[in-house]
């Protein structure tokens, strides 16, 4: 099989040839290494470990706003977002951190009811569309990438999980859900909207082979009540959209998971992505696999896990997979970002141990 063959077949709980193995490299990743991977980019890494890659491609979509409007701009290591809205402005703020290559919100820009009436206006006021010449870039590079890959595209965001991450922090969050609940499901709704159309636009659109809700989900951020409450219905109307465009949609879900599976369970997606085994996530493959069996499982390790021997991923590794009904819907990775202590020959020794499993089907 090729990489994209063993992808989808394993996101179909189809037979494959082996299982399927991604170690998810960052642009942090290669700057820790030894000289001779230091220079790579990720596409060598991926080649010289051996691995099935899945690379993202845009969403093609654009929105348009007639009386709103949200203006970023980086100056050093500081991003500044404005969000405008005709009876109020907001403004976050996000640093980028060296080490990790990444943005990192220090300000969120909802910070009083006032500020989550103002959110709601800057969301209502927005519409959708096809960017064509954003869509035609990605069908090139879906055609470019040929079988060497799997293609995916982010579709967004549920409103409860953009509220917690990005909008308003997990503290505020909380408080002002609890005091002002009428105002933050007003812009619940309006951010739903956006999601939903996002969903739409996507699912009849989009050349990816997975369409993806980026959730981040863990009940170290909300209650499984919330999630019932504030999200069950979102994510099930978007996944509803999906399948009956006949696409393929994956949740990305790196955190505590166990006291949600029963509602996962009934989510029309075809895939939980990021699925994180102790000691940092709280879900092993079997808890997956009993509470969940028509959904492919990509994930089944942790980053404390990858800081060990490759004798001991690989030990560990055997002992979640021999606890298996089968290896149907299967995806190993490393769950989050490979942490960059881990060598790249620790890397391939698991990548080709992976290989080698014999998979019952």
């Amino acid at each position: 099989m090729t990489p994209k063959e063993r992808w989808l077949a394993a996101l179909r709980l189809q037979p494959v040839d082996c299982l399927p193995f991604w170690p998810k490299f960052d642009a942090a990743y290669p700057r820790a290494q030894a000289a001779a991977f230091r220079d790579m980019d990720n596409a060598g890494l991926h080649a010289w470990v051996g691995s099935d890659r899945q690379i993202w491609v845009g969403a093609g979509l654009r929105e348009i706003r007639a009386r709103t409007a949200v203006e970023s701009k980086v100056n050093g290591d500081v991003m500044r977002t404005v969000y405008r809205a005709p009876h109020g402005e907001m403004e976050e703020v996000q640093r980028f951190d060296d080490s990790s290559q990444a943005w990192h919100p220090v300000v969120f820009p909802v910070r009083t009811v006032e500020d989550v009436k103002a959110m709601t206006a800057v969301y209502e006021d927005v519409n959708l569309e096809v960017d064509p010449e954003a869509m035609r870039r990605a069908a090139t590079e879906v055609e470019r990438i040929e079988q060497r890959a799997v293609t995916a595209a982010a579709i967004g965001t549920s409103a409860l999980m953009h509220w917690v991450q990005e909008l308003a922090g997990v503290e505020m969050a909380h408080y002002l859900l609890l005091d002002y609940p009428d105002d933050v499901e007003a812009l619940f709704a309006a951010m739903h909207r956006t999601l939903r159309w996002s969903a739409e636009l996507m699912a009849e659109h989009s050349p990816a082979d997975i369409l993806y809700l980026v959730e981040n989900t863990s009940t170290t951020l909300v209650s499984p009540e919330q999630y019932r409450r504030y999200w069950f219905a979102h994510i099930h109307e978007c996944a509803g959209i999906t399948r009956r465009a006949g696409r393929t949609l994956a949740m990305h879900m790196c955190g505590h998971l166990k006291a949600l599976l029963p509602e996962l369970a009934r989510v029309p997606a075809e895939a939980f992505e990021a699925f994180t085994t102790p000691t940092v996530g709280n879900t092993t493959l079997l808890d997956g696999r009993t509470a969940c069996p028509d959904k492919c499982l990509i994930g089944g390790t942790n980053a404390a896990l990858w800081l060990e021997p490759a004798e001991a991923i690989i030990a560990q590794l055997e002992r979640d997979l021999a606890a298996l009904p089968h290896h149907r819907g299967l995806v190993i990775s490393s769950v989050g970002v490979m942490p960059p202590r881990c060598a790249p020959e620790t890397v391939k020794a698991v990548c080709e141990w992976v290989k080698a499993y014999p998979v019952s089907l």
